[in-house]
């Protein structure tokens, strides 16, 4: 269910920039922020790099681009 939602004018301009960069929209770019964030909360044992790579590879598995691994080849 989408809530409509009034953001600082300072947040949306954070959120510009890097919206562009990552081919997103400001309110997506602000979406993507608050899971990551979440999922940093509720594993601070792990590093924020591991969790950007975990939620990556959970996309694209999501999306049938995965590919077998074949060690030593």
């Amino acid at each position: 269910m989408a809530i409509p939602l009034k953001l600082s004018n300072e947040l949306v301009d954070m959120a510009r920039p890097r919206a562009v960069a990552e081919h997103r929209s400001i309110p997506k770019q602000i979406e993507y922020w608050a899971r990551l964030g979440k999922v940093v909360e509720d594993n601070p044992e792990l590093p924020v790099q591991f969790i950007k790579s975990t939620l990556l590879a959970t996309a694209e598995a999501d999306a049938g681009q995965l590919s077998e691994y074949h060690i030593g080849v």
